[in-house]
């Protein structure tokens, strides 16, 4: 199964004030194991961030303005998430983005080209209720090593949340149902179709045996357990 982390980075905080993503990325999971395979662009917004969202991620304008625009990477973009589960923190907002992007280029939602989005979020509240949720707090929570985030950034963001996911749901697999025999049931099934070889003493290891327990009784004084058991 083929899922996909997703992360943005925004000028803003609300696409109906004209904010824009400047930065996305999609991290590959195949069978639950992070390919290495990933998309990553950064977007010249064609505006300026907001101061608070500059502290957050620290893309200047100046940086941005020779990145290509969302409308230049969206076909890529789409080719390389269509069809696949996306797993998102906070997904209404990053989806709130995509959905504006992709409607200022009269193509359909994000949910029209990808069937489920993940809110791993959500998750999280469900898992641990009262608690401080946010991703940074789920990487000190897992044990997730994320010393390299001084500053927001979609695809450091991405990794660490598959990373995260994947600690969340690990217990998940006992759940899952595989037609093929598990490597146990193959262990047992070849142990089954053993012959069992029996290897019988000769009568010369019986009367070492038989002296070697004599010598154990009189030194135990009599305390021998298999002499006992023996006579029994």
């Amino acid at each position: 199964m083929r899922q996909i982390i997703l992360d943005t980075e925004t000028t803003g905080l609300d696409p109906k004030l004209g904010h824009r993503i400047i930065e996305i990325a999609a991290v590959e999971i195949v069978d639950r194991r992070p390919t290495g395979n990933h998309f990553h662009r950064y977007v010249n917004p064609g505006r300026a961030s907001d101061e608070g969202a500059l502290e957050v991620h620290g893309l200047t304008d100046d940086f941005l303005r020779d990145k290509p625009k969302f409308c230049d990477i969206a076909k890529e973009f789409l080719e390389f998430v269509a069809g696949d589960e996306l797993i998102i923190h906070n997904a209404a907002f990053d989806c709130a983005f995509l959905d504006a992007e992709l409607g200022l280029l009269d193509l359909s939602p994000i949910s029209g080209h990808c069937p489920q989005v993940v809110d791993t979020l959500r998750m999280a509240r469900d898992l641990h209720p009262g608690k401080k949720n946010n991703l940074n707090s789920l990487c000190e929570r897992y044990l997730i090593d994320n010393s390299a985030r001084t500053l927001h950034g979609a695809l450091l963001d991405a990794n660490l949340l598959a990373e995260v996911y994947l600690a969340m749901t690990r217990g998940q697999d006992s759940l899952m149902i595989d037609s093929a025999p598990t490597p146990q049931a193959e262990t047992r099934r070849a142990m089954s179709e053993l012959t069992l070889v029996v290897m019988v003493a000769t009568a010369e290891e019986l009367a070492a045996h038989d002296l070697q327990l004599a010598e154990i009784d009189k030194a135990s004084r009599g305390a021998c357990v298999w002499t006992r058991l023996a006579a029994a």
